[in-house]
């Protein structure tokens, strides 16, 4: 098996031609953004690909395009209250939620009508946030995918506290005002943008893509999440890590955490995945990758495809 992957010499910075972005509406009527990116010739399955927190499907078109040239037709779309898919409190660019509940929900609605639009292989791909629904879903039974990769999954976020005493704050601040409050100051400068981009990926020239879109495209950024998100995120969190259905999951997992993640905890997901009756997990050393493993230097980013690649190949095989 072919082990080494292509990596892109630039990063795609405008959207393929033979994309399609369109909107979907959920059961309750809300209206997401969509993208479609259809394999070349013959279809060797379908792909949703979900990123995380703030994230938009542009930013991971070179990740897409990896996926694309394998022969998966892949799809995404933007989680409720972020990039094209409307927001969920009063200020654009702070990212709120009261509950998750309503995205598991969208997953799970996609999903359905995803599946209804053909035949083939189903695989989900998860990164942060988009993880923690994926797992929610898993667990909750509400898709039923031929198999699942999870980057850097946000089973508990990261806090120098501690998850319960970061808990307790979050609950703390969040009766002190408006729950869709920014949870900290949000800043376009220079050395604030540097430092975000340092705590997501090692590599500063992929760490560029996102500003690359948010700046001519300024209703797809998202800044802080309020501290209601915050509280749900610590919420959901510890809901996640003891729920009994991630023992009945069927689907095989492949999982990719970095264990130098400054965003969410590595831990948290180590124990998920040994709970998990069939996953598949591969580390990353501090110095290796950041958040995004998926969009690091090309060293750990091979090695993330490679395992993609490796995965795929033995648990939804060629036909």
């Amino acid at each position: 098996m072919k082990q080494e992957t292509s990596i892109s010499p630039a990063p795609l910075r405008a959207l393929p031609p033979q994309a399609r972005v369109a909107g979907w509406l959920a059961p309750d009527g809300w209206r997401h953004r969509r993208f479609d990116w259809r394999a070349d010739g013959a279809e060797r399955g379908r792909l949703l690909f979900q990123p995380g927190r703030s994230d938009v499907f542009e930013k991971y078109l070179d990740e897409i395009a990896e996926l694309q040239a394998e022969g998966w037709s892949v799809t995404s779309f933007d989680w409720r209250g972020q990039g094209g898919s409307g927001r969920l409190g009063r200020d654009p660019r702070v990212g709120h939620a009261d509950r998750f509940d309503a995205m598991v929900d969208d997953l799970a609605g996609f999903w359905r009508a995803w599946t209804a639009e053909g035949a083939g292989p189903r695989v989900l791909l998860g990164h942060s946030m988009g993880g923690h629904f994926a797992l929610r879903a898993l667990a909750d039974k509400v898709i039923d995918p031929d198999a699942v990769i999870l980057s850097a999954p946000m089973v508990q976020v990261r806090s120098p506290i501690g998850a319960w005493a970061g808990g307790v704050l979050a609950r703390l601040m969040l009766r002190r005002g408006e729950p869709t409050r920014s949870a900290w100051r949000w800043s376009t400068d220079p050395d604030s943008v540097a430092r975000r981009r340092r705590r997501l990926t090692l590599d500063n020239s992929r760490g560029q893509d996102e500003r690359w879109w948010q700046v001519p495209n300024p209703e797809l950024e998202l800044g802080p999440p309020s501290w209601g998100w915050v509280v749900e995120a610590f919420r959901a969190g510890a809901v996640l890590a003891r729920h009994p259905g991630l023992e009945r999951v069927t689907a095989p997992v492949l999982m990719l955490v970095a264990d130098g993640d400054k965003l969410v905890d590595p831990r948290a997901a180590r124990r998920v995945a040994e709970r998990l009756p069939d996953c598949e997990l591969v580390r990353f050393a501090p110095n290796e990758a950041a958040h995004e493993v998926l969009r690091e230097g090309d060293p750990a980013r091979g090695r993330a495809f490679a395992a993609i690649r490796s995965f795929l190949d033995r648990r939804v095989p060629r036909t």
